[in-house]
């Protein structure tokens, strides 16, 4: 039976998991969390990885009740992601594997995410929405590679959502995009937003701008709350989501989604009652 190590850093999260033969069989993370209204910065998130990662390979071991003679090979999160933050997180990796000498192999990041959600669900040959902070694309496999259906055209759904967490001070703790969710359960008046589709892309940064400009003009004058503008915002990109979605579940035939990356932690209230998997 292969048991691999894998470490993941590309972003402000750091997680190091022990997989055999697709068991999870450990997967502690920590995460780096700023005063709201702020984002994390590249080099601030590096300095973090770097202070728990060896602690956080301990509870790894720990808690799959393995040693490192037990590990079989090294993986780690090669890119894309932040670079700071990859480059502490492959430097450990390569040490590690060069101490404990065993295979290194590096993951491409969306790929990673893919395949993870695959083989938890044991989804055959789904149409993917890999959404998270960096990443919104509609993807699906054909003839031996993942190729791009669609996607945003300019910024990612997750940073679209953080951005406007930082306009009106919601916190990171545990995070600016579950905290909007937990706020717009709340929310009962909609607020029309834009709402971009354009074919089988999406675009994040119209709708971000205008509530970035209206958001306090709104909520000073009592036109909506701030759980208003939450359930509002997130209905919209969310339906933006969907519906370039099931153009390309159309397209290929599909009758699988997967839904994949930190923005799929979220509910995705749509027409296709798609139930929701769990994300990866």
């Amino acid at each position: 039976m292969t048991v691999v190590i894998g470490f993941e850093g590309s972003a402000n999260k750091i997680g190091i998991g022990i997989i055999r033969d697709g068991e999870v069989l450990s997967n502690p993370r920590r995460t780096y969390i700023t005063p709201p209204g702020q984002g994390f910065q590249p080099s601030d998130t590096a300095r973090h990885h770097r202070a728990v990662i060896l602690t956080v390979l301990k509870e790894a071991l720990e808690q799959a009740g393995l040693k490192p003679a037990d590990i079989d090979c090294v993986s780690y999160t090669k890119g894309p992601g932040m670079g700071a933050p990859l480059v502490t997180v492959a430097l450990v990796a390569r040490t590690v594997a060069q101490l404990w000498g065993k295979p290194l192999v590096g993951v491409n990041h969306c790929i990673g995410h893919i395949e993870m959600g695959r083989l938890i669900t044991k989804a055959n040959n789904p149409t993917v929405l890999y959404v998270s902070g960096g990443n919104t694309q509609v993807i699906a496999y054909s003839e031996r590679r993942y190729r791009i259906f669609g996607e945003t055209i300019d910024i990612a759904v997750g940073n679209c959502l953080d951005r406007f967490a930082r306009v009106i001070k919601i916190s990171n703790d545990p995070s600016p995009g579950y905290n909007i969710e937990q706020m717009a359960k709340k929310g009962s008046e909609y607020v029309e937003l834009p709402y971009t589709v354009k074919g089988m892309d999406v675009s994040f940064s119209g709708i971000l701008s205008y509530i970035e400009e209206a958001a306090h003009n709104m909520l000073s004058s009592g036109q909506c709350t701030a759980e208003d503008l939450c359930f509002s915002l997130q209905e919209t990109v969310f339906s933006m989501l969907v519906e370039i979605t099931e153009r390309a579940m159309a397209h290929c035939g599909s009758q699988e989604v997967l839904i994949v990356g930190g923005v799929g932690c979220k509910y995705i209230n749509n027409p296709l009652d798609i139930e929701k998997k769990n994300s990866i």
